[in-house]
């Protein structure tokens, strides 16, 4: 399509394809034998089984290899609240990515309602036909809720891919950084700036990964234990960083750090503020699609490592790296849920791919489109969930990694 703006030919083809999305078949369906056998009478023979035992469904039909991706358009992109139906693109590119990099079937479910107490119900309504939900553009806070409360009422998985689909990505992101430069996660200082959901979530797995000395930031400051006008997730959150209860701005909090991540607006980290981080430093700005500071100027005031959420720079933190192998992994193993141990494991999975020896500066996020990527993430996901008991079947490892390699390597 040459000569065409980005948006000329997003929307040119969505327009000639009514969108990027369908449904096919799995087997042929070709003469009266197929027809009895996927039909009547033989459709019915899956049903009587099923009936004395639920969990048939996902070997027996395809909610064994289904998720859900579901939102109410709250939050979407950098582009707020537009609405259910303007989100349906979002959510349709979204399955498009499960497919093509982990061989999950994927629905779109965009809600018309903004209602908590209502999603929630609309969602675990749909559990007989999907093996998992992926919670997608939901505002904060009351994606916390949303998320808790089918957590504990599902027997299926329920991922918020914008909270922990991109802490995964993040913190594998900073595990490889931290190789480089030869220092330890538990003792390195870390900045997170931008406490909303996926700062939050960011914050929460660095602390389950043995972080000691992070410090979160909004707009109003570090966060410190005590600190008024906090939702509930970012009080927790500061029981367990901020050891000194600093207090403070951006500036001044990111003085000496060894790890500034952003996950809040254009533009944020300058020159002076990367400047005053410790030798060595590492910046990650996530905003998207302008991020706290582009790679170029990053390295220019100093930074040893830096990377973005953008595919036009190196260290491209994405977390395309992460739900299509997160969900894999579980389906394969029929996980119940996916657990913060199953997040862990993700997370190092990704950042193992890259051999020290290989680490660089511009290197030390592994590539969305390398193959291996999904395949040890679902294989880590499958083996956790396994040895902690929330898989309703043993699988092996090393099965699921090859299975998962030759199912992506087929459909594409």
């Amino acid at each position: 399509m040459e000569n065409l703006t980005n948006r000329e030919e997003a929307l040119k083809i969505r327009q000639e394809h009514q969108g990027i999305l369908e449904v096919a078949g799995k087997v042929p369906l070709k003469n009266r034998h197929d027809l009895s056998v996927l039909y009547t009478p033989g459709v019915a023979e899956p049903c009587k089984d099923i009936k004395l035992n639920k969990d048939l469904s996902l070997e027996l039909t395809c909610r064994g290899n289904m998720v859900a991706v579901v939102t109410d358009g709250t939050r979407v992109l950098g582009l707020g609240d537009i609405g259910p139906e303007a989100a349906m693109p979002v959510m349709e590119g979204k399955c498009i990515l499960f497919k093509v990099f982990g061989d999950v079937d994927a629905v779109p479910i965009c809600l018309d309602t903004k209602d908590p107490a209502k999603i929630i119900e609309t969602v675990k309504l749909l559990q007989p036909t999907f093996a998992g939900i992926n919670l997608e553009d939901l505002a904060s806070p009351k994606c916390y809720d949303i998320e808790d409360t089918l957590k504990e009422q599902m027997d299926i998985p329920v991922f918020h891919d914008d909270q922990h689909g991109t802490a995964i990505a993040a913190l594998s992101a900073v595990i490889g950084a931290l190789r480089l430069v030869k220092k330890d996660l538990k003792t390195a200082r870390i900045v997170v700036n931008g406490a909303g959901a996926a700062g939050s979530a960011i914050g929460r797995l660095l602390v389950s990964a043995g972080a000691r000395n992070l410090t979160m930031v909004d707009m109003n400051g570090a966060l410190y234990d005590g600190m008024p006008g906090l939702n509930r997730i970012q009080a927790e959150l500061a029981k367990s960083t901020n050891p000194e209860k600093k207090q403070g701005k951006l500036p001044e909090i990111a003085k000496g750090a060894d790890v500034l991540i952003g996950v809040s607006g254009p533009g944020l980290f300058t020159k002076e503020i990367i400047a005053g981080m410790n030798k060595d430093s590492i910046v990650f700005g996530l905003a998207n699609p302008v991020p706290e500071t582009t790679y170029e100027d990053g390295k220019a005031a100093g930074a040893r490592v830096v990377g973005t959420g953008r595919s036009d720079a190196p260290n491209q933190v994405n977390n395309v790296t992460v739900f299509p192998g997160i969900f894999r992994g579980a389906l394969d193993a029929r996980a119940r849920r996916i657990t913060e141990e199953m997040k862990l494991a993700a997370a190092y999975a990704i950042a193992d791919l890259i051999p020290e020896k290989e680490l660089r500066e511009d290197f030390v996020v592994v590539d969305v489109f390398d193959p291996r990527v999904a395949p040890a993430v679902a294989a880590a996901v499958a083996k956790v969930a396994v040895e902690t008991g929330v898989a309703r079947v043993k699988v092996d490892p090393e099965e699921v990694r090859a299975k998962t390699a030759a199912r992506i390597k087929m459909g594409k």
